[in-house]
């Protein structure tokens, strides 16, 4: 077969099933499921770079790697959250320009980000410092807790759909915008971990309660 198999990609291959089954949970209207889909994509994504490194890699390995990297993310953190917003009740036809304005920020964003990352890799080593604009893989985090937010909040259906469809315009305004985000480091990455594992339970209990 082809492509690179050994333990470098395993969390990489992990997100893109949990974002294929979001997308299938998604589509059949089963809107929770689909956003624990996207937090534990979220997850793998967070670690795999670290696991990556951890192995001495070819040239052929990592360029593969950051290729798997975004072609995942493109699925799972721009795609699926679409299919989501569906799910939500996004059903009207002018919610297609916040369709097309989500996945076009984001496809724009990993597309800078693919070459300035290889670009970078070949006058330094180590990981970057910072973001240029918001992250594609913060929607882990933000649409599952928009969703929280909303079931936690007294506010109507219809209008809780026209402000989870404000979320998903400012991001992707956020996915283009000209500014740097501080990259976390390793404590940050346990840290936003642990409150995606808690937010995670935090939803469960409350769908479990309601």
């Amino acid at each position: 077969m082809i492509g690179f198999y050994n333990y470098t990609v395993i969390l990489t291959y992990l997100g893109a099933v949990a974002g294929a089954t979001g997308l299938a949970l998604a589509a059949g209207g089963k809107t929770f499921p689909a956003l624990l889909c996207l937090l534990f994509a979220g997850l793998c994504d967070m670690f795999d770079g670290a696991v990556a490194r951890t192995k001495k890699r070819t040239e052929s390995e990592k360029k593969f790697g950051i290729w798997i990297d975004s072609l995942t993310d493109m699925v799972c953190f721009a795609v699926l959250p679409t299919a989501i917003g569906w799910s939500f009740g996004m059903r009207d036809w002018y919610f297609i320009p916040v369709f097309a304005a989500f996945i076009l920020g984001a496809i724009i964003r990993l597309g800078y980000y693919g070459v300035t990352e290889e670009e970078r890799q070949t006058v330094e080593t180590g990981k970057r410092s910072a973001y240029d604009g918001m992250p594609v893989t913060t929607s882990a985090v933000i649409f599952p807790l928009a969703w929280f937010i909303l079931e936690c909040v007294p506010i109507p259906p219809t209008a809780a759909v026209y402000v989870f469809a404000g979320v998903m315009l400012l991001s992707a305004f956020a996915f283009v915008g000209k500014f740097k985000i501080r990259k976390p480091g390793k404590k940050g990455l346990v840290i936003i971990s642990v409150l995606g594992v808690l937010l995670a339970a935090a939803m469960i209990v409350l769908k479990t309660v309601g």
